[in-house]
């Protein structure tokens, strides 16, 4: 069998360019191109984020293209207190030789499809569904050829991260999450409880990866603010990196503990509960699932799965 045929949608912060370059490494797979969105950072930051984690993870090099700048009816609420001002822990990461390529993000997705045969090509989203949303109101028909819709985001099956019952990827752009979860798309969402628990990197686990090549140093540097975040809540290094779990759980469905069906839909109200994925189970709803939860992951095949792309494969190389 051929590899699967992936496009992947990024706000590329510090923990999406680990998962990139997680993707950069898993030889089962090939990216075609990365389309950037507003989110942690701005779209033409992510770009840029994602161009320097291509150099690092020095495999191939797929176009990176520059989608919407803002949400659809709200403004940007950027995580710079997570990722740092540049969503790379302000440690002076830029790329030294690649560029972004010309042409916007929304548009390339939907030509990408349009040449490609139906259910040939997968998506991932590791930020705010707003590309994607646009993509469908623009092209329906076209997009309805996307094989699977895989992304990090909802809260799963727990609490939030940026309120008590919303994940910020979807909390960032409520309207687009809706418009994605109705569209009729299979979805496979990793929810932000599947990086907690034992999928949770202790100082051992990052001090492995880090000491492992020049991609684990790179992928444990850039997440500099974040520990230190995660020190101060804590008391201790650790890390809880929501895309490189939705990226394992994607390329490497052997690392899924907890998967199951459910019938979904964003709450978009101005309420508090703005931003939250409603995971109703068989009894709560007679609609049909609309989306896979994956809610945890078995916490040693991640981080092997982690230590192998950023670092057995670099080795190899």
């Amino acid at each position: 069998m051929g590899k699967r045929k992936i496009i992947i949608d990024t706000d590329c912060g510090s923990d999406d360019a680990v998962a990139i370059a997680m993707a950069l490494n898993e030889p089962s797979i090939e990216i075609l191109m990365f389309t950037t969105v507003h989110g942690n950072v701005s779209a033409k930051q992510a770009a840029i984020n994602t161009l320097t984690t291509i150099e690092y993870s020095n495999t191939y090099e797929p176009p990176v293209y520059i989608g919407c700048s803002k949400p659809l009816l709200r403004s940007s609420e950027f995580a710079y207190e997570t990722h740092g001002d540049d969503g790379l822990g302000d440690l002076g990461f830029v790329p030294k030789r690649l560029k972004v390529a010309k042409g916007n993000g929304v548009i390339k997705l939907i030509e990408a499809l349009e040449k490609a045969d139906d259910q040939e090509i997968e998506v991932i989203t590791l930020g705010t569904l707003t590309n994607i949303a646009i993509a469908m109101r623009m092209a329906p028909d076209i997009m309805k050829k996307i094989k699977r819709i895989s992304m990090m985001g909802s809260q799963g099956l727990g609490s939030g991260n940026v309120t008590p019952v919303a994940e910020f990827n979807i909390w960032q752009d409520g309207e687009a999450a809706k418009i994605v979860f109705e569209f009729g798309v299979p979805i496979l969402a990793v929810g932000w409880d599947a990086c907690l628990d034992e999928a949770l990197l202790d100082s051992d686990d990052i001090k492995k990866i880090r000491n492992g090549s020049e991609l684990g140093k790179f992928a444990m540097d850039c997440n500099r603010q974040l520990m230190e975040l995660n020190r101060e809540r804590f008391g201790y290094d650790v890390l809880d990196l929501a895309d490189p779990s939705a990226i394992s759980a994607i390329l490497y469905p052997e690392s899924i503990k907890e998967c199951d069906d459910y019938y979904c839909e964003v709450d978009t109200s101005s309420s508090l509960s703005y931003g939250s994925v409603l995971v109703y189970d068989k009894f709560a709803s007679t609609n049909k699932p609309n989306a896979a939860i994956c809610s945890k992951l078995h916490g040693d095949k991640f981080k092997q799965y982690m230590y192998k792309t950023l670092c057995q494969s670099q080795k190899e190389d």
